[in-house]
């Protein structure tokens, strides 16, 4: 099964030229999974403007307690069912670089207009929020969902206010996170929807996620009821505070949710633009065309180690996993493709261009054998994909390949996985197995082009997820 799962008893990685059956729980603190936020106390709605306060969240005020939504968003209530997700983006600390980034200004008096797609349907959404890397807390003005149109306008009629705790606005503590109240809404499997949000207050620096490979708007002033694109005068390719989309409604069967995770080979680096052609975007349209969509969701962020924290490219994935992957609602299986850039800028810094310290490969596998363990932990099935080839990549060194083939041979051998993608085979040249085959390479001999993710998506084994 050459490229398949065989079941078993990420800017660039770094950029070539530089290197739920649960009731809704309206904040969690960053890294609380599902016990955790039902135990945190979060008020709302108390305010002259509904929002919600560090102080009400505290147990003060006439709030009220996590894991209290709306009637809808309750189980049993016949408007809600199970949460699930629709869409994911990774958290990342505010950073320059990556073109037009609003992350290290932040907003103030400005609506932002951001654009994603869900891989997985339902009649009713919410977002999640994220101040996981504000050093203050974050004051949402105001948010809207609608179903998107073309670039920055939404389609009539579609525009749905979102409320937190029933209020129109809310305070996110720093280094928390926020689901809103669902909202009714009928949305499709692929179907793109428009996440508005005015700022109105100074924001600080912001949470974000810096490779979007998708258009965002900002405008001044208050526009998030807009249909139209015309205030959407500025634009930039990363998110923004919004980490998630999540959707009820409809059928799903018990964790049916499929966590990509990874750099920025999982995270879609040198994909096309606006176009949603990552490979966990044609994992999710292999599952709509059987006609039963799952959840799909990207946790990978461009430039990720598995092994150590970088400024510019978030934790490290041993430290992130837990937030990034199993605090996603009803997930079952996680796929690993992690490890390449632990590789590859170890051996640039001996040339003193990266600060990565040396990453032997049983460092390596031990930091593999965390992320099993976690996932084991909850239940969660681990998918272990071999890590792709960089023959000819800007830090490619013999010494590195040594490194990715050992590697790569205790991630098909161990048998610590539940199953193995073999991505490395899927994408290497025929001729020569240590270099990306030229109709799969964007270019840098790294990362795939957009027929090189739909081959690793073609790779998987449907059944065995």
């Amino acid at each position: 099964m050459s490229g398949s799962i065989l079941r078993r008893s990420g800017i660039a990685l770094i950029s070539t030229a530089v290197l739920v059956a649960l009731p809704v729980l309206p904040f969690r603190p960053a890294g609380l999974g599902v016990q955790g936020a039902a135990a945190v106390t979060a008020s709302a709605a108390s305010g002259p403007e509904g929002a919600v306060s560090a102080g009400q969240r505290a147990g003060q005020g006439q709030g009220h307690s996590a894991g209290r939504g709306t009637p809808g968003d309750r189980p049993g209530s016949g408007l809600g069912g199970r949460w699930r997700g629709g869409w994911a983006a990774s958290p990342q600390a505010p950073a320059g670089g990556n073109g037009q980034n609003w992350s290290e200004t932040g907003f103030v008096r400005q609506t932002v207009r951001q654009v994603v797609r869900v891989s997985t349907g339902g009649s009713r959404a919410r977002i999640e929020l994220s101040n996981r890397y504000g050093s203050t807390p974050l004051k949402v003005a105001g948010a809207s969902i609608a179903r998107t149109a073309r670039g920055a306008s939404v389609r009539p009629g579609s525009v749905r206010a979102l409320t937190f705790g029933h209020g129109r606005s809310a305070t996110i503590p720093a280094g928390g996170e926020l689901r809103s109240d669902g909202v009714g809404l009928t949305v499709g499997a692929l179907e793109s929807l428009t996440v508005t949000l005015y700022l109105d207050a100074p924001t600080g620096p912001a949470t974000f996620h810096a490779l979007a490979m998708a258009t965002s708007y900002r405008a001044a002033g208050d526009h998030r009821s807009d249909t139209g694109a015309a205030a959407f005068a500025e634009t930039s390719r990363s998110w923004y505070y919004l980490s998630g989309v999540e959707v009820s409604g409809g059928r799903a069967a018990h964790r049916d949710a499929v966590v990509t995770f990874g750099d920025s080979i999982t995270d879609g680096y040198g994909s096309t633009p606006d176009a949603n052609r990552r490979y966990p975007d044609a994992l999710a349209e292999r599952f709509a065309a059987t006609g039963r969509s799952r959840s799909v969701l990207n946790a990978g962020i461009s430039g990720n180690q598995l092994t150590n924290d970088t400024s510019a490219s978030g934790e490290k994935g041993v430290a992130r996993f837990r937030k990034d992957v199993l605090d996603e609602p009803n997930v079952g299986t996680v796929i690993v493709l992690e490890g390449i850039n632990d590789i590859g800028a170890s051996e640039r810094s001996i040339t003193s261009e990266s600060l990565t310290p040396e990453v032997p490969v049983r460092q390596l596998i031990a930091g593999q054998r965390e992320l099993i363990r976690l996932a084991h932990s909850r239940g969660v099935k681990v998918i272990g994909a071999t890590l792709t080839p960089f023959k000819g990549a800007s830090y490619y060194t013999e010494r590195g390949e040594a490194k990715r083939d050992a590697l790569n041979g205790w991630i098909r051998t161990s048998g610590e996985f539940d199953g193995v993608l073999d991505l490395d085979h899927a994408l290497s040249d025929p001729a020569d197995r240590h270099r990306i085959a030229a109709p799969y390479d964007v270019g840098d001999h790294l990362h795939p082009s957009d027929a090189g993710y739909r081959a690793m998506a073609a790779a998987v084994d449907l059944d065995a997820l």
